[in-house]
């Protein structure tokens, strides 16, 4: 995964989720989703088109490259497995999709392949 901050990789998991929804993504929705201000998000939309993870029609319309896509989806899969094995393991769902936004950007490859090993393992017993 090409290094992003962690802002960054939200804003591309939000450009995922929406698009994923049905939405055609433009900075409006992703302010509105995330709750930061236009100028914060165009900012963000544009650090993300110089960094070749985003492209924008001249309708302002924001489509993931493929560099963007892959980065999407692997923080997009840490946040759904960090969450739901938060939540089995007892934590209740707010405070667990709370800290598996933060955990998802801090966690290296090598841990969270290790992580979702051991809960695959912990649900298929051999």
């Amino acid at each position: 995964m090409s290094r992003l901050l962690e802002s960054g990789e939200n804003y591309l998991e939000t450009i995922l989720i929406l698009r994923e929804k049905g939405v055609a993504v433009r900075s409006v929705d992703v302010a509105n989703e995330l709750g930061f201000s236009k100028p914060s998000v165009s900012r963000a939309v544009k650090n993300l088109k110089d960094g070749g993870f985003i492209t924008v029609n001249e309708n302002g319309y924001i489509f993931l490259t493929e560099k963007g896509e892959e980065n999407a989806r692997i923080i997009y899969e840490r946040h759904q497995i960090i969450s739901a094995w938060l939540i089995e393991i007892g934590v209740d769902e707010k405070t667990a999709l709370e800290d598996a936004c933060r955990i998802e950007h801090d966690i290296s490859a090598v841990t969270f392949e290790k992580l979702k090993k051991h809960i695959s393992n912990s649900k298929n017993p051999d």
